[in-house]
């Protein structure tokens, strides 16, 4: 029997954090040593990062990854390492792997299938390679292979496909295998999304009994660049059999997932695989790449599964959501230097769960980190001690919660988000900008010669309202450093149905990503279960018992975001069939009249037609939200996801055309 340990690292990078990323990157091949593993394969672009956008196109960002290159070469002596940057080469630029083996560039793996949709971006930055080309390239003073590569190292034949590569019909693994190949590395940089790690296994393992190979893929971890989370998965298959699946969504700077491959079994495989290609002709493809390879393990170890086991649960949208968000504020407040957060709770669905969320951060980062580690990471190495014995200390200096009353707030979303606070160990103020609004009030009227009222005057008098609280708490967050969050939801930025510079106002909108009804079946499994190890939150009851209200009208008026909008069930149907699945507002009321049977086919023409308008009127406030974490295919950022003109004809021929059926009865 012929052992090969081979292992993917997650690594949790930063854009153009040169010493960060390599320290990390060094720590990893490091720790991969001194787990016996003779291949280890490291994420996608992990010298410079993955989102350093335009930045990419800097002649001295392409010059500095070389640069950064050329330091981590001494430490692979008696290892392989794929380790990947941008190179230049001829007039392209190339989203490639370096494969580094016992201090020398062995030769340079490009990516041939570009991601362009969705969050990607990256035909604006890298030209796809052409299957099957070579060339060379100087590298330090040294000639350098570079192209579609196969490398030798001691008889083992190593190939790549690199992240998008493996999403497209036609992957290179395939050209690979009738050319002869042992173990696929897939450096990758593949984000986030509910149910995504599933399809990952499945193409890895598919994959491996469809090349007769092993296959190593590894990913980056955390919130990199602002919006994208990426959950570290680390898988290894081998002819079909699942050989290691990392831990995923971790705190820590890398996660490392190790599994011995046997060749004589994948070689034994491969002759019994039915190829119906030819090779094609690829002069000097196979690159020698032998080294004197760490001892091979005497065993093949049994399938290792690091994933926790909330992985195998019933809850498991629920886990990715509470613990992908956690990640990307812990990193998103640590990356930006801020010390702890700002939430401005209203005692409403969408504050309490962004403060539920921060909790959540602290906590699992106390448990895996440490409470010093983790305070020292959020800023706040004076209470690092105390965190250390009780992490409670720290989620009171980490997260600041302030309920803003008006004379229209009443006395139970003041006592829910009071309660919740206190439940959670947050900090909690109390600001009354009641005279603030009479004062901004007070100005507009002299100004206008009369006074206002509810009904000329309704949206402007709600707004004033949101629009106060915001300046007290950026107020409080420049004073102490803080990150202040926006709570704003994705169903509410459909509508438009938030108040700029007010309850939008923030540096991350966490929520942008998710809808309000998802949200709320989330809070009461938060109530009642809670994620693995942190457990529930009962002190939510008192939020999930309230119907969602903006409480901006007088207590009389009964104001709900339901009666304001429409059901939030109803206005999230709509979203996705107008906005995913690009439907027009007749074919989306059509989707609803079978969705929704107990309404009345006019309601729903009514609710589809307020969707539309408003979607339309409201885009310049989608460009303005606080950055959002992507999530999953319905994101609405325009930045990243969903682009529409900002100026618009509004739908009018189109919801002519539903209101003449609506009329028909048709």
């Amino acid at each position: 029997m012929h052992l090969i340990r081979v292992a993917g690292c997650a690594l949790n990078q930063t854009p153009l954090d040169w010493d960060g990323n390599r320290d990390r990157i060094l720590a990893a091949i490091a720790a991969a040593r001194d787990a016996g593993v003779a291949v280890l394969c490291l994420p996608e672009l992990c010298i410079t990062g993955y989102g350093c956008e335009d930045a990419f196109q800097s002649p001295g960002v392409q010059r500095m990854a070389l640069e950064v290159l050329g330091e981590i070469l001494p430490a692979t002596r008696g290892i392989a390492v794929a380790v990947g940057l941008p190179i230049r080469f001829e007039s392209g630029l190339f989203d490639a792997a370096a494969f580094v083996v016992d201090g020398r560039i062995a030769g340079i793996a490009c990516k041939q299938n570009l991601a362009g949709d969705g969050i990607h971006y990256e035909p604006r930055w890298f030209r796809p390679w052409v299957r099957g080309r070579r060339g060379s390239l100087s590298v330090g003073g040294h000639d350098v292979a570079i192209g579609d590569l196969r490398f030798d190292c001691g008889g083992i034949r190593i190939g790549f496909e690199i992240c998008e590569d493996a999403w497209v019909a036609d992957r290179p693994g395939a050209a690979l295998t009738v050319r002869g190949i042992d173990l696929i590395l897939n450096p990758s940089a593949s984000h986030f999304a509910f149910g995504k790690d599933e399809i990952r296994r499945r193409f890895v393992q598919d994959g491996s009994r469809a090349f007769a190979s092993a296959y190593v893929y590894a990913n980056l971890v955390g919130n990199e660049a602002g919006r994208a989370i990426y959950d570290g998965s680390v898988i290894i298959a081998a002819a079909g059999g699942m050989l290691a699946w990392g831990r995923r969504f971790a705190f820590g700077d890398r996660v490392l997932t190790v599994a011995d491959v046997d060749v004589d079994a994948l070689r034994l495989a491969q002759s019994r695989l039915v190829v119906d290609a030819v090779a094609d002709a690829v002069e000097g493809d196979l690159i020698d790449a032998s080294f004197a390879a760490p001892a091979a393990p005497v065993s093949v170890k049994a399938f290792r599964d690091g994933r926790d086991a909330w992985e195998h649960g019933e809850h498991v949208k629920e886990e990715e959501f509470a613990r992908a968000v956690a990640l990307g504020l812990f990193d998103y407040v640590r990356k930006s230097r801020s010390r702890g957060f700002i939430v401005s709770a209203s005692g409403g669905a969408d504050s309490s769960a962004v403060a539920c969320l921060v909790v959540a951060a602290v906590r699992l980062a106390c448990r895996e980190l440490g409470g010093v580690e983790a305070a020292r990471r959020m800023g706040f190495p004076t209470v690092a001690d105390a965190a250390a014995a009780d992490p409670g200390r720290l989620v009171a200096a980490a997260l600041t919660c302030v309920y803003q009353s008006t004379a229209n707030s009443g006395a139970i979303t003041r006592s829910a988000a009071r309660g919740l606070a206190e439940s959670l160990g947050a900090t909690f103020h109390e600001f009354d900008v009641e005279s603030l609004v009479r004062g901004y009030e007070s100005i507009v009227m002299r100004a206008i010669g009369r006074p206002l009222d509810w009904g000329r005057d309704d949206v402007a008098l709600q707004n004033i309202q949101a629009r106060v609280r915001s300046p007290g708490v950026w107020m409080l967050a420049n004073i102490t450093g803080a990150l202040l969050v926006s709570t704003s939801n994705r169903s509410e930025a459909a509508v438009g149905y938030a108040t700029m510079d007010g309850d939008t106002s923030g540096g991350i909108a966490p929520l942008a990503g998710i809808d309000k009804a998802y949200l709320r079946r989330w809070l009461r499994w938060l109530e009642h279960d809670g994620p693995e190890g942190l457990g529930p939150i009962p002190a939510l009851a008192a939020v999930n018992a309230q119907a969602p209200t903006a409480e901006l009208r007088p207590a009389a008026s009964g104001q709900t975001d339901e009666d304001d909008l429409m059901p939030y069930d109803v206005l999230d149907a709509i979203e996705r069939a107008a906005i995913r699945d690009k439907q027009t507002p007749l074919e989306s009321w059509r989707r609803l009249r079978g969705e929704f049977p107990g309404h009345a086919p006019r309601q729903l023409a009514a609710w589809t037609e307020r969707f539309f308008t408003l979607w339309s009127r409201n885009q310049w406030k989608r460009e303005r939200y606080a950055p959002s974490f992507h999530l999953d295919d319905e994101n609405l950022d325009p930045k990243t996801w969903c682009r529409f003109p900002i100026l618009s004809g509004g739908f009018a021929r189109e919801l002519a055309d539903l209101r003449a059926a609506v009329a028909a009865g048709s």
